[in-house]
């Protein structure tokens, strides 16, 4: 393999196989991002991939919490309104 680094081509079969896995990310575009992510990943540096990792793990929770919020509030209270009845 001359132009393209056999690390590339894994990333770029590892990002379309990730995409099914995730919402909003089709697969052309998890292939892309998984031909892109060696490179950028070498140009971050140890402290930048710290960085990136803490911040996908804030945000996958901040999604959680909101995702929770929205089932808390559309779930029925139990409560059924009272029946009236004429005296």
């Amino acid at each position: 393999m001359r132009g393209i680094s056999r690390l590339r081509l894994i990333g770029a079969i590892a990002g379309n196989k990730a995409a099914e896995h995730v919402r909003g990310v089709n697969g052309t575009a998890g292939t892309l991002l998984g031909f892109a992510a060696p490179t950028v990943l070498r140009r971050m540096g140890p402290l930048g991939l710290v960085a990136a990792v803490a911040g996908g793990y804030a945000y996958k929770k901040y999604v959680d919490r909101q995702d929770a919020q929205k089932s808390r509030s559309q779930r029925p209270s139990g409560f059924a309104e009272p029946t009236r009845t004429q005296a």
